[in-house]
C-alpha cells in the first residue's frame, strides 16, 4: 500500500499563517523521511484557519527543500483561472523539480462568495465549463492543440522533460467521469464526503479511457486519520480538529484550538460528546488499530494508495501521527 499526505496548512491557535506554512514544509520533510509517496497542498481563500491561498508558491518552497517526494496541488481550483497560466505554473514547477509534480484540479470555490467574486468573474459559468477547461489545460500540458486552433501557436513554457501528472479531485460521479473520460488520475475525497466512494471509484475505473497522461486507471482515497501511542491520546488530539469543524459549521471558525480548549468544550457540552462524532468521521487509534482500519479501507475501495489528512493543534502531534502510521504499514 502507498501512503501519501494531504496538508491544508492549518493555523494553530496562538500561531500565525507564516508559522503554519513553515509547519507544512516540516511535515513534507518528515513525510519524505518516513516513506510517503506524495505531499499535496490545498487552496483556500480568506479562511482564517487555513494559510495556503497559492499552492504553486508553497510547492516551490517545499520542492526546493525536499528531494524525492512527489508534490502537488490538492487541488488547484481551475474555474478561477485560465488554463494557460496554470499550465505555465506547473510546467515551471516540473522543470524545477523533474518527475515530482502532480497537478490536481478541482471545481470548488475554496472560500466565501465575496472571495470568489474578488478572484474571478462568472465563477458558476466557469464551473459549468469545467470539462472544456480541463480539455484546454491538457492540450497546453501536452502541446497538442489541433493545428487550426489559435492556441496551437503558443507554448506553456518552460516545457519540462517530464510533464506534470494531471489529477481530478472530487466527491461525485461527475468528477469521476471527467477524470475517466480524459484519461486523468482520480482522487476521491472521502474525508469531506458522506457519499459511498466505492461506487464512485467503480464509475471511474469502468469508464477510464487511456490517454497521453495515463494508460491505465490510477486513483487514491483521501481520509482523515489521527494516530498516537494510545487510542485515548489519539482521541484527545482529534478533538481539536472536531471542535475546529464544529466552530466552522456554526460560523465561528478560526484557528485550530488547542487540546486543552477542546477538552474544556466537550466537558462543558457533555451532550455533544466527541466520541460518536469522531468514530464516524475519523480513523483514530493506536498504530495497530489505525493499521487495521486503513487496510480495511484499502480492501473496500480496491485502491493501492491512501492519502491521509491529519489536523491537530501541535505540529509535533501531526508529525508523530504520520510517523506511527508509516512504521505500522510501510516498514
Amino acid at each position: 500500500m502507498k501512503l501519501s499526505i494531504l496538508d491544508q496548512s492549518p493555523i494553530p491557535e496562538g500561531k500565525t499563517a507564516a508559522d503554519a506554512l513553515k509547519d507544512s514544509l516540516e511535515l513534507a520533510q518528515a513525510g519524505e523521511k518516513y516513506g510517503y509517496s506524495r505531499f499535496w497542498v490545498t487552496e483556500h481563500h480568506d479562511m482564517p484557519g487555513l494559510a495556503c491561498s497559492a499552492p504553486e508558491i508553497l510547492l516551490s518552497y517545499i520542492g526546493a527543500l525536499t528531494h524525492k517526494i512527489r508534490i502537488g496541488s490538492g487541488a488547484l481550483l481551475l474555474p478561477h483561472y485560465k488554463p494557460y497560466k496554470v499550465a505555465e505554473q506547473f510546467n515551471m514547477l516540473a522543470s524545477l523539480f523533474p518527475g515530482r509534480i502532480d497537478l490536481g484540479i478541482g471545481r470548488a470555490p475554496g472560500g466565501s462568495a465575496e472571495a470568489t467574486s474578488a478572484l474571478s468573474d462568472a465563477f458558476l459559468q466557469q464551473v459549468y465549463k469545467m470539462p472544456e477547461l480541463a480539455d484546454e489545460l491538457l492540450h497546453f500540458l501536452h502541446a497538442d492543440f489541433p493545428e487550426e486552433n489559435i492556441f496551437s501557436k503558443i507554448t506553456a513554457a518552460p516545457v519540462p522533460q517530464t510533464s506534470p501528472v494531471p489529477w481530478v479531485l472530487g466527491t461525485s460521479a461527475k468528477s469521476a467521469k471527467l477524470a475517466a473520460e480524459r484519461g486523468m488520475a482520480y482522487a476521491f475525497g472521502q474525508f469531506m464526503s458522506d457519499k459511498e466512494g466505492t461506487e464512485i471509484l467503480s464509475i471511474y475505473n469502468d469508464n477510464f479511457i487511456p490517454s497521453k497522461s495515463l494508460k491505465v486507471p490510477m486513483s487514491l482515497l483521501t481520509i482523515n486519520a489521527v494516530c498516537a501511542e494510545t487510542a485515548e491520546k489519539a482521541r484527545e488530539i482529534a478533538e481539536s480538529s472536531l471542535l475546529w469543524k464544529i466552530n466552522a459549521s456554526i460560523g465561528t471558525g478560526g484557528k485550530v484550538p488547542s487540546k486543552e480548549q477542546a477538552k474544556k468544550y466537550f466537558k462543558k457540552h457533555s451532550t455533544k460528546s466527541s466520541s460518536g462524532q469522531l468514530s464516524s468521521n475519523f480513523i483514530i487509534g493506536n498504530p495497530a488499530e489505525v493499521k487495521d482500519q486503513l487496510i480495511g479501507l484499502q480492501q473496500k475501495y480496491k485502491t493501492d494508495e491512501l492519502m491521509i489528512l491529519t489536523i491537530a493543534h501541535d505540529i509535533r502531534d501531526r508529525i508523530n501521527s504520520y510517523e506511527l502510521i508509516a512504521r505500522a504499514i510501510l516498514e
